[in-house]
């Protein structure tokens, strides 16, 4: 009996001693799996851990930890100084920042490595984001266009910039100028209709919404008698989808909005990506960048801040990022969204490629055949009024944004070239342009031909 009763023991006593070893082993097996996933975040912020380079897509440097006037030009990074970023730990939401991890040479079996060979690889073009940096002149504002079939981004320009070369006092920068303002909100004017066009076709389809005619005579008087002003004091006349859509007509497309229902243009809004009366939108990021949905609020087809804001003022705000993102599903004749991206591929610290990008897509919020219309549209706008001045053919719809309680105006376009050998979507904002300046068709046409070169 004592006999058997040892017997148990023993074996429970191997029981638990394989179990102790089993737990040991697999908690083993956590610590050097969190080593070598999580040691590079962690020792990034170490002071004897060095980073990479930044590269455009033709290997022109973006971004040096050991950057100096005697190796560079004194503005060789101005144009892409508040989109990459440096390590100084003063600007967020940029591409350093957001991938310091890719660019750390730290192996977790080698530790620190001085001559590490980390670097990213993106997908700019250097030469043509300077070049239309140069085309703002004293103008602020931002330009950004990509590969509405592959998502790469070849041009984001934002001003003011900072120059990292010369990047000390913090106060002293020009209010916006640690941002790269095509990833925040700004109010899209009359780009909105685009927007609002394809909710419009979505609810009632396109053959209603063409046959459709209202009459501007200058000013509208909505359902509850508030005042819908034209830009054109004289008025439109009689206009259909087409030409109101040329003529950015503010009447028309009050008109069109008091003849929809709220809650199907809500839903569609909300499926294009924006905040509507605060509701959560999914969030967007580029590589680790967050870029803002937009947002809006709808409470009455009738109402005039309803109106207005589905004529991109009011309360709408929206990304230059995200205008130029439902180009990609327009000119593609889509129900998708092309996602953009910036870093093309990475290299890590023995310098080997890995993780090679890859396009991918979200929802655009609307049908295909919604789509397909509202290229219809586009096209026709830019062929009479856009063609000849920029040079390309292209879908467009321009905007003007009152802000700052109408004291100041922005100029907007948005657009697609149409040309799949040249699948270029974009959006242009000059800032505090009243009675223009300069124009976006020459941003535009100076982007488009700078990209082309490349």
């Amino acid at each position: 009996m004592k006999k058997k009763e040892d017997m148990k023991c023993i074996k429970r006593g191997e029981f638990l001693t394989k179990l102790l070893i089993a737990i040991f082993l697999i908690g083993m097996c956590v610590l050097v799996f969190k080593i070598v996933t999580e040691a590079s975040f962690y020792m990034k912020h170490s002071n004897h851990v060095t980073l990479g380079c930044v590269y455009d897509r033709s290997g022109d440097v973006l971004f040096d930890p050991d950057a100096d006037t005697d190796t560079y030009s004194y503005d060789h990074f101005v144009d892409v100084g508040n989109l990459i970023g440096d390590d100084s730990g003063m600007m967020t939401n940029t591409l350093v920042s957001e991938n310091r991890t890719l660019l750390s040479n730290y192996n977790p079996i080698f530790g620190i490595m001085e001559h590490g060979q980390s670097a990213i690889y993106t997908t700019l073009d250097h030469e043509a984001n300077r070049t239309v940096y140069d085309a703002f002149g004293s103008r602020d504002g931002t330009a950004i266009a990509y590969n509405y079939k592959t998502g790469e981004i070849y041009v984001c320009v934002s001003k003011p910039n900072v120059n990292v070369l010369d990047f000390e006092d913090v106060d002293s920068l020009p209010s916006g100028s640690l941002i790269c303002k095509a990833f925040y909100r700004t109010v899209p004017g009359s780009t909105q209709k685009v927007s609002t066009l394809a909710a419009a076709i979505e609810q009632m389809g396109f053959e209603t919404v063409s046959n459709k005619t209202y009459s501007c005579e200058g000013v509208y008087y909505n359902n509850y008698g508030n005042e819908i002003d034209c830009h054109s004091s004289y008025g439109h006349g009689s206009q259909d989808i087409f030409r109101a859509f040329q003529n950015s007509c503010n009447p028309y497309f009050a008109q069109l909005v008091q003849d929809m229902q709220l809650q199907p243009l809500k839903d569609t809004f909300r499926n294009m990506g924006y905040s509507v009366n605060n509701s959560k939108a999914p969030e967007l990021d580029i590589d680790g960048i967050s870029v803002f949905r937009g947002s809006t609020e709808l409470d009455d087809v009738n109402d005039f801040d309803t109106q207005w804001g589905c004529m991109g003022q009011s309360k709408t705000e929206v990304s230059p990022c995200q205008l130029m993102m439902w180009q990609s599903a327009v000119a593609n004749c889509s129900n998708s969204v092309t996602k953009p991206y910036l870093i093309s591929y990475v290299k890590n610290v023995f310098g080997n490629e890995k993780d090679e990008s890859e396009t991918s897509y979200e929802s655009a919020g609307f049908s295909a055949e919604t789509a397909a219309y509202v290229r219809e549209v586009m096209l026709e706008n830019g062929r009479v009024k856009y063609n000849d001045k920029i040079g390309y053919n292209i879908g467009a719809k321009s905007g003007t944004a009152q802000i700052q309680d109408g004291a100041s105006e922005n100029n907007l376009l948005v657009g697609f070239v149409d040309d799949s050998s040249f699948p270029i979507a974009f959006c242009v904002v000059i800032e505090d342009n009243a009675g223009g300046y300069l124009s976006t068709e020459y941003i535009t046409s100076t982007m488009l031909n700078a990209i082309a070169n490349e």
